[in-house]
């Protein structure tokens, strides 16, 4: 996984990257295209089956970009992408919007499983942190600003936390404001990020930084706190196994979304992502496949 994340790194930092898989001379031989767009977070993901499935299939070139959830969701609202990746699930206002654009429903498949991990300087002395206080830091009156209050002991000059955040267009954005803040509103005053990458980076070089990003982004040069979903409950780390039982409490679906039916291009890639193949690269990426020990996960 550490290969991978270092072979595909040097292509995170840019908000919308594009990839076109096997773009070769080969590819005015290519017979149809894939457009897909959303999440960052799926994004390294989303480039790697890209590429392995130009060898499934050469007849097809699939383009990739990102931009977050909200942008890949508005741009299957347009009817102007075959899929939507995305780090939450779409909300009722989009799947209207799309349907009275469109005439068309959209149409969700789960592709694989992520935590949203809360990462902190790997000097931090902090191990664990319940969804309550983390609530505390980032929503608007929230009453937490140094880490004092968290009894955690920090070097002078960095007791005060910072607060690390994504764009408002992001999944990730939205998911931690639906199951951390419970729908309030994010305090002013954070450091937005565009991406996940670059999230963990910005902690990494910030004694006193905290943020959250998906669970595929660790790197030795942070640390990922044990979450608690309430005082007096134990906590959890973001693993396979705590994922799939759903023991720690931020868990999420990866999703993509169709608008209708999927044609039938459109149905093979997607059923290919959801193979032991696509599978595999899920694993491969950081994240949890849904099939493990042989049996697919329902949701």
């Amino acid at each position: 996984m550490d290969a991978f994340r270092r072979s595909n790194g040097a292509w995170l930092p840019l908000v919308l990257l594009s990839v076109t898989a096997g773009c070769s001379g080969s590819r005015g031989h290519r017979a149809e295209t894939l457009r897909i767009r959303g999440s960052d977070t799926m994004l390294m993901l989303a480039q790697a089956w890209a590429e392995s499935y130009a060898k499934v299939d050469p007849s097809v070139a699939v383009e990739v970009s990102g931009g977050g959830s909200g942008q890949g969701i508005a741009a299957l609202v347009k009817g102007t992408i075959d899929i939507a990746n995305c780090s939450r699930n779409l909300k009722p206002e989009e799947a209207a919007e799309a349907r009275a654009s469109t005439g068309k429903d959209p149409m969700e498949f789960v592709v694989g499983y992520d935590a949203l991990a809360i990462f902190v300087h790997r000097d931090n002395p902090l191990e664990e942190i319940t969804i309550g206080r983390l609530a505390q830091i980032y929503e608007v009156g929230g009453s937490l600003s140094l880490w004092s209050q968290l009894g955690a002991r920090i070097p002078a000059g960095r007791e005060r936390i910072v607060r690390v955040n994504r764009q408002s267009s992001s999944g990730t954005y939205e998911f931690f404001r639906d199951h951390v803040l419970d729908k309030r509103d994010f305090q002013l005053g954070s450091l937005d990020m565009n991406g996940s990458k670059e999230v963990v980076e910005l902690i990494a070089s910030t004694p006193g930084a905290i943020g959250y990003s998906g669970m595929a982004f660790a790197t030795p040069d942070v640390k990922v706190l044990r979450v608690r979903a309430a005082e007096g409950t134990a906590s959890y780390a973001p693993t396979i196994e705590n994922v799939l039982s759903k023991r720690y409490p931020i868990s999420r679906s990866l999703l993509i979304y169709t608008l209708g039916e999927p044609g039938p291009t459109v149905k093979k890639y997607i059923d290919w992502l959801r193979s032991s193949d696509g599978q595999q690269i899920v694993a491969d990426a950081g994240y949890v496949p849904l099939a493990v020990n042989g049996k697919v996960s329902a949701d």
